[in-house]
């Protein structure tokens, strides 16, 4: 299990360092939306930031020493990146289902790399569900704490996705639709 835990700390790095390769390249700063340039990097940080927390939830809850956080909390927080990421895949597998049948977008716009970068998330969300369940048998943490991880990941997600704009766009980083 410490080998899987390990693994999904390093996807999560790795995917974290795309976020900071686009900031050390200014990669955000040109195209049709270089003026909210402040936003995205706001965002993009946020984000980079999370991927690295997720990193750190994946080590906890394989370490050998019991952390400091509670085992509930961490285990809502196990099972919160799963399903997280179990959604996204959902959604992706959907739109591909989509495009490969003509109902959205193309087929055509389906290539090797979109497929790769699915199965990339197809093997982190398989990952994370085998930390998330090997984690709860552990510590025993029965079926509550499983549901407000699923429940509540997602939504806490979707919230900080929104909120954070709405405060960029109130600064006037970004503008409001």
């Amino acid at each position: 299990m410490t080998v899987v835990g390990w693994l999904m700390a390093v996807w999560c790095v790795g995917f974290a360092m795309v976020n900071v390769v686009m900031e050390a390249s200014d990669h955000l700063a040109y195209g049709e939306y270089a003026e909210y340039t402040a936003a995205f990097t706001v965002m993009n940080w946020l984000v980079a930031v999370l991927k690295v927390l997720g990193a750190a939830v994946a080590l906890l809850s394989v370490s050998r020493r019991p952390p400091r956080i509670p085992a509930r909390l961490l285990g809502m927080a196990v099972w919160g990146v799963f399903a997280t990421l179990a959604v996204y895949v959902a959604g992706s597998m959907v739109q591909a289902v989509g495009m490969s049948t003509g109902l959205a977008g193309s087929a055509d716009e389906l290539d090797v790399a979109s497929v790769a970068y699915l199965c990339m998330f197809v093997a982190a969300a398989s990952g994370w569900g085998v930390l998330a369940i090997a984690y709860s048998r552990r510590h025993d943490l029965g079926w509550d704490v499983p549901a407000l991880g699923v429940l509540a990941a997602p939504v806490l997600l979707a919230l900080l996705l929104l909120v954070v704009p709405t405060v960029l766009a109130e600064f006037g980083f970004m503008s409001t639709p």
